[in-house]
């Protein structure tokens, strides 16, 4: 991926985030249980604030230099399963797979358009969103987990 400004970065950022808004609305649409369609549902309003914030950098400067940088856990459950599509009607534990792909692929997206921008608020804010997408990547895992925990029970 070879970006010739800042503002390319940001666009191509924007539209993943659009992107992963659309998948979450359409899991939630399909969550076969009250809890997980407010999970999905919660995610696609993060990635709706995300795509927010990447559109007007400037307007939350304050908010993207106020942001503390944490360090988020990972079970790296994703890193070992392959990539599937998503297709309607399939099996929880399948879509929540697919779910964390993504964001794991998110995070390496990030990291590497951080790394690509000089852009000190850019830099800031790619940061911010591996530290969103890591995030929702654990909550993914954490679901998988349980569910199996479930299902062994």
């Amino acid at each position: 991926m070879n970006f010739k400004s800042v503002d390319e970065i940001l666009e191509f950022a924007i539209d993943r985030e659009k992107e992963a808004v659309r998948f979450y609305e359409s899991l939630a649409q399909e969550a076969p249980s009250k809890e997980l369609k407010q999970t999905f549902i919660g995610f696609s309003k993060e990635e709706e604030k995300h795509a927010a914030l990447i559109s007007d950098i400037s307007g939350n400067k304050a908010k993207i230099d106020s942001y503390e940088i944490e360090k988020i856990p990972d079970l790296k459950i994703s890193n070992y399963m392959v990539e599937t599509e998503y297709e309607k009607g399939m099996p929880m534990p399948e879509v929540l797979k697919i779910a964390m792909k993504r964001e794991e692929k998110a995070v390496k997206l990030y990291t590497l358009l951080g790394e690509q921008t000089d852009d000190a608020d850019a830099k800031k804010l790619f940061q911010l969103l591996v530290q969103e997408e890591s995030k929702h990547k654990l909550g993914l895992e954490s679901m998988y987990d349980d569910f199996l925990a479930d299902m062994d029970g």
